[in-house]
């Protein structure tokens, strides 16, 4: 990829999956236009939207009032912010909400929100009258170029993340970049993991446009909607080879396996570490690990680190705040990771920038000492 000096305002990407295709649009301006997108695409006249409590009061006014404009009568729930919303108990509320609304089959879920929003959201739309229509109108960056793309849907437990779900493809998905002017820093920086993520599996030559052109993507403009559009096309390749992760599909959680483990010893506490955060610890340890086992060189680890480190990410487990649990406690949760087949460990490995892939028999025993190495205390 080369420098970026201009773009089209907006960009489509087509998730060309038979008759459950649909597009994903990124650029400004997208919340305003929503009815008019979904009446283009939808038969149903009736919606059901899902936010929560911080972006409610931003932009949930703006979509009922386009939604109303194009015809489509609409409720809205607003339920608390943060990765604890995904459980069984926000999974009923939602459920009962889109009941009372009477949503239909060919009416629609709306998650307007980040990927708790999203995930929470089309977990409900995929069970509900056993699948009604769903709109992802991500409101993240982490949810624009990952969580909204893709039909992954689902909720934590105690056992650990996203262990109950189902995989219900959404009808459509604006990314309205407008509103990633809003996000926090961090926020920002958590969805670059993931944006990061995709140079890493297998587009070296994307990586490397980031590590020059990253400033250009915090700051905004053309080379912002550039990488999402690279980010959600490359998602989308994923997605059509392989829609429910039998394959390579589980590319697409590098550096996953450790973060969901990490998350999972914060208790999910988004004070000390959010999921964006967990993956760039993660997408490091996975290089690390790969050195470790002589797959690929330490140098490709340190390139990842510096990058990562460079945009502000925390790269060790040393860097989350407070203390951790001990190895042995993130080896269990490594353990009930949902790639796990057979009992058997499945890691997404790397021979080099770019060269990501899946291993389907690491030895415990060699995860359990470098995670011992690494740990901070």
């Amino acid at each position: 990829m080369n420098a970026i000096t201009s773009a089209p305002a907006e960009r489509l990407v087509r998730v060309p999956l038979g008759e459950r295709a649909y597009d994903i649009l990124i650029g400004p301006g997208l919340i305003a236009r929503a009815g008019a997108e979904i009446a283009a695409r939808l038969k149903g006249r009736k919606a059901a939207i899902i936010t929560d409590e911080n972006v409610a009061p931003i932009y949930l006014d703006a979509l009922v009032a386009s939604l109303q404009a194009a015809g489509i009568q609409s409720s809205s729930l607003v339920l608390p912010a943060g990765e604890k919303t995904k459980s069984f108990e926000h999974l009923m509320t939602v459920c009962d909400a889109v009941l009372t609304a009477r949503i239909e089959r060919n009416d629609a879920v709306i998650a307007l929100g980040g990927g708790v929003i999203g995930d929470l959201s089309g977990f409900a739309a995929g069970i509900v009258r056993r699948g009604v229509r769903f709109v992802q109108v991500p409101t993240s960056l982490l949810s624009q170029v990952d969580s909204s793309v893709g039909g992954k849907t689902g909720i934590n437990t105690h056992h650990g993340k996203n262990l109950v779900g189902v995989f219900h493809q959404p009808d459509l998905v604006l990314a309205d970049t407008d509103v990633l002017n809003t996000l926090s820093q961090r926020e920002f920086r958590a969805g670059y993991a993931e944006v990061a993520k995709y140079g890493l599996i297998d587009k070296p030559d994307f990586f490397a446009w980031l590590e020059a052109n990253w400033q250009d993507v915090f700051s905004g403009g053309a080379a912002r909607i550039e990488a999402i559009a690279a980010s959600c096309q490359a998602k989308s390749d994923v997605v059509v080879a392989d829609e429910r992760e039998n394959g390579p599909r589980a590319l697409l959680n590098l550096g996953h396996t450790f973060g969901h483990a990490l998350e999972a010893a914060t208790a999910y506490d988004s004070r000390r570490l959010v999921h964006g955060e967990g993956v760039a610890i993660g997408m490091v340890l996975a290089h690390e690990f790969s050195s470790r086992l002589n797959l690929a060189s330490p140098d490709d680890a340190k390139r990842v680190e510096a990058h990562l480190k460079a945009v502000g990410l925390p790269t060790r487990m040393g860097d989350i705040p407070g203390a951790l649990p001990p190895a042995e406690v993130l080896m269990d949760a490594i353990a009930q990771d949902k790639k796990v087949k057979s009992g058997q460990l499945t890691f997404i490995l790397t021979r080099g920038i770019g060269q990501s892939f899946v291993a389907d028999d690491v030895p415990s025993s060699e995860v359990l000492s470098f995670l011992r190495e690494k740990h901070p205390q």
